[in-house]
């Protein structure tokens, strides 16, 4: 069958049109030097990340986890890790030690002011004592092996896998001892009235000032009650990275480990601050944790209200009241 001639050019001129359209899309598919680039027209990889939360497969195991491919979300967590942490960690850890230095060279080590009276009174128990150091000593490990884990090079590999099994098994031992330092010095860290006139005061750094306290003054109140916070939070997420998956999806383990990251970072800053008071910056407060006695006159300038209670406990305890004979 054979089509009018009308019919035909129009055809033609169809097919002519459509080519010169077309042309420029076929030249985008070419590269400079006319050969043609099969990624030209591929969507970039950003685009294509930032159209869906996560790229998956299909897989037959019961593991769903193992069916994603591509999780945008990763990249963020990636960079939070091995940028921001390491900087910011960094920033808080040596800000801290650069801080506690100042003071050091600027205010020195605070002296008990009348001296030692080489008189001796107990300050905290045998029990209280171990609590304290079971903690203390657990916590140090946990942060030097999670400050190796975060910031060590590759050169510690080898190094870092140690470090990581004794993380976790310390865990247990920290958890432990936050249990009962929470119990032992639950009601004697709660807040009071002298605490107000403590602060009033200058808390104790203000020389011409004596700031009044109880068994434990308002900044030592302060570090329980954030080291108990701390410690919570990151013994939790710390159990939910001990225990990855369970219960938990990509994205929840990956706000556990910037949770405990970030909570570690500021509670081993807290506790340097900590540390530098209980050493080189009182002169007598170490004897507390150490021995367990603390001298008198140190004990009657910075907890002079626990002092008069002990005082008179012991002087009740030595004299009891008489009682009528029958």
């Amino acid at each position: 069958m054979r089509f009018p001639a009308p019919i035909r050019l129009a055809t033609f001129v169809l097919m002519l049109v459509g080519i010169v359209l077309s042309a420029p899309a076929i030249a985008q598919k070419l590269g400079p030097d006319g050969a043609p680039n099969p990624t030209a027209s591929v969507i970039d990889q950003q685009t294509l990340l930032k159209q869906v939360p996560r790229i998956a497969g299909r897989i037959d195991i019961p593991d769903t986890k193992a069916a994603v491919l591509i999780q945008p979300a990763g990249r963020t967590w990636d960079y939070f890790h091995e940028v921001l942490l390491h900087w910011g960690g960094a920033i808080v850890i040596l800000g801290m030690i650069a801080v506690l230095g100042a003071a050091y060279l600027i205010m020195g080590r605070l002296r008990i002011t009348a001296g030692r009276s080489g008189q001796k009174i107990l300050r905290f128990k045998a029990f209280e004592r171990f609590s304290h150091w079971l903690t203390a000593v657990s916590f140090v490990v946990l942060g030097l092996t999670g400050l190796n884990i975060t910031f060590g090079p590759e050169a510690f590999s080898n190094v870092s896998e140690v470090a990581k099994y004794m993380h976790n098994f310390t865990s247990f031992a920290f958890v432990a001892g936050l249990i009962l330092i929470a119990v032992i010095f639950f009601r004697d860290n709660l807040f009071e009235k002298v605490d107000a006139d403590w602060i009033k005061q200058g808390g104790g750094f203000i020389k011409s000032r004596h700031a009044p306290a109880g068994r434990f003054n308002p900044g030592e109140k302060l570090v329980y009650w954030l080291s108990l916070a701390a410690g919570v939070t990151i013994s939790a997420s710390g159990f939910l990275l001990l225990f990855p998956f369970f219960g938990t999806d990509i994205a929840d383990m990956q706000l556990a480990q910037v949770i405990h990251a970030v909570v570690a970072v500021l509670f081993v800053a807290l506790i340097l601050g900590h540390i530098y008071i209980g050493t080189l910056g009182m002169e007598g407060a170490f004897e507390a944790m150490g021995t367990g006695e603390v001298d008198l006159n140190w004990a009657k300038e910075h907890h002079d209200r626990w002092l008069a209670q002990q005082l008179a406990s012991e002087d009740r305890q030595a004299h009891p009241l008489a009682t009528p004979a029958e």
